[in-house]
């Protein structure tokens, strides 16, 4: 029997106007993916209107394009305002289960935009291939690109010294697989990765799977990973969890969310970590469900998050 959940009254008002706002965009039901994805892009961006803080005025946002292995591959900048030259930067991977989500999202914008002011870090959001058109590993090859980039093209304003990964959900899991790429291949520059709600397997993993699967934002895990891991995909490359060897990957930051059904395998994922000698530092985010990390308007535990995240940013980058 499944323990009795309380969520905070941020969350359920989140739900609620999802669920509301759900029933007035035909397009989240539509079986073309670019429908759905104009679909889902409304819903996010009026739900971050009401729920997540604004973004700052001293940062500044512009998008650049670098040479992507499917053409221009197009990247969303932040950079506090006051900063001139090279910056250390984290390339990071946004959210939407594979199918979905862009940097263009105002949820984005404003979460990637105070992130940048307050770590005082530049943030190179990349604008990846998505699923089912461009299954794995489309996205990890655009965040090699974007990584490799950085690392040489001063234009991009990064410093190559201080490089990074992270990513939120889907977009985390296409990190830690970009920084496993990375380290086969025997040249990576990455310093840190930071991985939010990480989805460590393609599985579901652990007793949170079971008790979170349904009504806590992720009712459709197993179904979203097949879009972008087919069935005979490489798992030991698709799955950072079923990665054969995590050696002598960065430092890392891994958060998770208390009533999430991907929270076991992201610890699993930290355990393994661990036991191959890589740093690793874990938050459990008390209190969230898989999508109220971005809820900064109107939930404290939200805000927590995010300066907790702010503050491993700034040891990682600039300690």
């Amino acid at each position: 029997m499944k323990p009795p959940v309380t969520l905070d009254p941020a969350i359920l008002e989140w739900q609620r106007r999802i669920a509301e706002l759900a029933s007035t965009i035909p397009e989240l039901a539509a079986s073309d993916f670019p429908q759905r994805r104009l679909g889902a892009r409304l819903l996010s961006d009026v739900l971050a209107e009401e729920f997540t803080s604004p973004e700052p005025d001293d940062v500044v946002i512009d998008d650049v394009s670098i040479d992507g292995p499917l053409g221009d591959l197009r990247i969303r900048r932040y950079r506090p305002a006051d900063a001139s030259g090279l910056l250390p930067t984290q390339v990071w991977l946004h959210g939407g289960g594979f199918w979905a989500g862009t940097p263009d999202e105002i949820l984005n914008d404003r979460l990637c935009g105070a992130r940048s002011r307050d770590a005082r870090i530049q943030i190179l959001s990349v604008d990846y291939a998505l699923a089912p058109e461009h299954p794995f590993p489309a996205g990890i090859e655009d965040a090699l690109a974007a990584v490799d980039a950085a690392v040489t093209d001063p234009a991009l304003g990064a410093d190559p010294a201080r490089v990074g990964i992270g990513g939120n959900s889907a977009g985390a899991l296409i990190a830690a697989s970009a920084a496993l790429a990375l380290r086969d291949r025997g040249d990576s520059p990455l310093m840190h990765q930071a991985l939010e709600v990480l989805p460590a397997s393609l599985e579901p993993v652990g007793e949170s799977a079971a008790l979170y699967g349904e009504g806590f934002g992720v009712d459709d895990a197993e179904a979203v990973a097949r879009l972008y891991a087919p069935e005979g995909t490489p798992r030991d490359q698709a799955s950072p969890l079923s990665a054969v060897d995590l050696s002598e990957l960065p430092s890392t930051l891994i958060l998770a969310a208390e009533y999430d059904p991907l929270r076991d395998s992201a610890i699993a994922y930290a355990r393994r970590l661990t036991t191959a000698d890589v740093p690793v530092n874990v938050y459990l985010g008390t209190g969230h469900v898989h999508g109220s990390v971005g809820l900064t308007a109107t939930f404290a535990a939200a805000r927590e998050w995010q300066r907790y995240l702010t503050d491993a940013l700034v040891r990682a980058y600039h300690h």
